[in-house]
């Protein structure tokens, strides 16, 4: 979880190969319309992200079912976001890659063919709820490099009690 340009994708890529899970990119179940807008430089609303919210949690849901978790990218900007996840009884654990606004934009200015524009990112901080002491997780410094944040967040994930 974080904002954009956290290295949500690129580090859950990795942990999921790493752990040999199922990925999902979260971005990919936003409805066309939820793209357009953010690329427009439109932020999201909690109505606009009921549907997909709706989407990754029947993901999780699913992959919990059947017994091969996974992992998921997504924003998870909200508590009441990561709760819904919770609420699926799987044993969601979440992965917070912090990243400064300044060093996202920077990121973000970088990045060629994604469709989320710098424009987005300032709401996504308005909105961001940091993990709180009784969610289940982990709060990672996602300003290194990308080995680095893996590591990092493999070391944590390893730990009893994630």
């Amino acid at each position: 979880m974080g904002p954009s340009a956290s290295g949500k994708s690129t580090v859950g890529t990795r942990l999921a190969r790493q752990l040999g899970l199922p990925f999902l990119e979260g971005d990919d179940l936003h409805p066309a319309s939820d793209r357009a807008n953010m690329a427009s430089g439109h932020p999201l609303d909690d109505d606009d992200r009921h549907p997909w919210l709706a989407a990754v949690t029947e993901w999780i849901r699913s992959a919990a079912e059947d017994g091969r978790g996974g992992v998921v990218a997504c924003s998870a900007l909200k508590r009441a976001y990561r709760d819904q996840f919770r609420r699926t009884g799987a044993d969601v654990r979440f992965v917070f890659l912090m990243l400064d606004r300044e060093v996202a934009a920077e990121r973000i200015a970088r990045r060629k063919g994604h469709f989320m524009p710098p424009e987005v990112l300032d709401s996504q901080y308005a909105t961001l709820e940091p993990l709180r002491a009784d969610e289940p997780g982990v709060t990672i410094d996602a300003s290194g490099g990308t080995a680095q944040v893996l590591a990092a967040v493999l070391r944590a994930v390893a730990e009893p009690g994630l």
